[in-house]
């Protein structure tokens, strides 16, 4: 190829013609307007899905636009949660039991420290292997969190998968309960099981409202005075009672909704300050030092995504072995639609962090 050198009167013309353009497309862009405070007005735009997706995933995209948020409004309003959280089990009885077979994993209904739940046991664990145990606290806005119905679902493919036993739990919730009442009520069952289990065998988890439980009960364990365990999963949720951030704003628009982000979790916190490190662990340093290695999971159409990259940041900045995991194009728990790819993608990273972080306490 003969290559030829432009003049440099042409060049410098270019160059002119690039910059006009690029003024006049800058006073286009005034109508886009910025605040003095850096807040930005956003324009509508067209948000395709994203080509990362597996065709499973992208074939489950929601068609309609729905608002969790105004559901569980509307539930608390009429007196009806308690009601609906009792209807879950039943509701989701079938995929329960078609879980329990795919993972081969025994499920029985249990009570340890005075608190409600089920033991989920693989049952072909290998053996001579060391039993481990992980603590699940189901999502659910603290409101509608249910270990028989959420927490199974989310506990019988980590346990199939990774040889784990795990306990998932009822703890207290709105609007028969307010904060502190979760934290209490895992700490009492982590006190049980500490007569049992070496701190070092016992992982904790959860996704949603149980994401940040984790991490309010890791801080709670330790104004007990309790041991840390070997690890913690926050999933779909980070160590911010505000879940605030960008995410927290456009999440709204990326469902089709216009209205404003509102904390479901509002009717559990109560008066409480949302800053109490025993609330948003986030805000003291000394809290998240203590923590123990941790797996964050979240997803970039999630609200607690930003939430979740800022929890990680803070963990890393004080020392903490944490781990950050985001899939594009996925909702909020993603994962607990159990037949996606990503989702057993999810669920293999799960068993890996916990794996290792047991493997290297000991035996």
């Amino acid at each position: 190829m003969k290559w030829t050198r432009k003049p440099v009167g042409s060049m410098i013309a270019a160059s002119v013609v690039a910059l006009s353009l690029g003024s006049q497309s800058l006073a286009q862009e005034k109508t886009r307007a910025i605040e003095s405070d850096g807040s930005v007005h956003v324009p509508a735009f067209t948000l395709p899905p994203s080509p990362y997706l597996s065709d499973a995933a992208r074939a489950a995209l929601p068609r309609t636009a729905s608002d969790p948020s105004a559901m569980l409004d509307r539930l608390v309003q009429s007196g009806a949660v308690p009601k609906v959280r009792a209807s879950m089990r039943k509701a989701a009885a079938g995929k329960v039991e078609a879980l329990r077979r795919q993972y081969g994993v025994s499920v029985e209904e249990t009570e340890v420290g005075g608190v409600h739940g089920y033991w989920v046991r693989p049952t072909a664990r290998p053996l001579g292997r060391h039993r481990k145990l992980l603590i699940n606290l189901p999502g659910g806005g603290f409101l509608v969190g249910d270990a028989g119905s959420t927490g199974l679902i989310e506990s019988i493919p980590l346990a199939g998968l990774g040889g784990f036993d795990i306990l998932t739990i009822d703890y207290r919730q709105a609007p028969e309960a307010q904060f502190p009442a979760a934290s209490e009520d895992v700490a009492s069952v982590y006190r049980a099981l500490l007569k049992i289990w070496r701190p070092r065998d016992i992982g904790i988890f959860g996704c949603s409202a149980g994401g940040l439980l984790t991490a309010q009960a890791l801080a709670w364990f330790q104004k007990q005075q309790l041991p840390a365990p070997a690890a913690a999963g926050i999933f779909c949720a980070s160590a911010d009672a505000r879940w605030a951030g960008d995410s927290w704003y456009w999440q709204k628009a990326m469902h089709g909704l216009t209205s404003a982000p509102s904390l479901d979790e509002r009717y559990y916190y109560g008066d409480h300050d949302l800053d109490d490190p025993l609330m948003s662990p986030i805000a003291s340093d000394a809290v998240l030092k203590r923590f123990p290695s941790t797996l964050i999971i979240t997803a970039s159409r999630a609200g607690e995504m930003s939430a979740a990259i800022n929890t990680h940041r803070l963990l890393v900045r004080n020392g903490v072995q944490a781990s950050l995991h985001v899939w594009d194009g996925l909702d909020h728990a993603f994962y607990t639609q159990t037949d996606l790819p990503e989702s057993r993608e999810a669920f293999d990273v799960m068993v890996r962090f916990f794996q290792s972080n047991f493997n290297q306490r000991g035996r």
